[in-house]
């Protein structure tokens, strides 16, 4: 497994990376294939609970799939505990939801999306008059992937373990791009463009 860490703010001492790998090393026994695991830690000030440790490890499995989580601490050993102890229910709710699906039909290929891992969340409301007078809009990122055919069910699960509210995906059947983005309702929806 090829293990990038990255602090924010301060340098990690060889210490914290030894925990760090020692921890991520262990998620090797409960899947195999993991391809790379990305670490960032970013440690702030804050008003109440004074210095605070965040942890956000990416990982990408050599068969495309991508599990994130993030945790925060007072202390960065026990940030590094807690997101190794997430990461390792997801993979086991993974492998058991992969498992099941595989009994009744063939394995479909999951999206390689090293750059989504990073995309947060969004939001599409639409901006008030005071808000389109005050700023201008501009592209602050710009990310590429690379994409292999899925059907929707595998979008949803692939988006679930990112913990985003949308996946850009192609359709298996169609060949055509697709997002996939969860609704108010707690439902999902697609949106697939059309050429003009």
């Amino acid at each position: 497994m090829e293990l990038t860490v990255k602090s924010r703010n301060g340098k990690i001492t060889e210490r914290q990376r030894h925990h760090i790998e020692e921890k991520l090393s262990k998620l090797a026994r409960y899947m195999d294939g993991i391809a790379s695991a990305t670490v960032e830690v970013h440690t702030e000030q804050q008003r109440n609970s004074g210095e605070v440790s965040r942890v956000q490890v990416t990982l990408v499995g050599t068969h495309g799939v991508i599990l994130r989580a993030e945790e925060q601490s007072s202390d960065l050993y026990a940030a590094v505990d807690d997101v190794q102890q997430v990461l390792q229910r997801q993979i086991k709710r993974y492998k058991e939801k992969f498992w099941r699906r595989e009994r009744s039909r063939r394995q479909v290929e999951v999206v390689e999306a090293e750059a989504l891992a990073e995309a947060e969340a969004v939001a599409l409301v639409a901006p008030t008059s005071e808000e389109e007078d005050f700023t201008e809009r501009q592209v602050i990122r710009t990310k590429e992937f690379t994409v292999r055919p899925m059907s929707a069910e595998d979008a949803i699960e692939q988006m679930e373990l990112l913990g985003h509210n949308f996946f850009v995906f192609q359709d298996v059947t169609t060949q055509r791009m697709s997002v996939l983005y969860r609704r108010r309702d707690r439902e999902y929806g697609v949106i697939v463009p059309e050429s003009a």
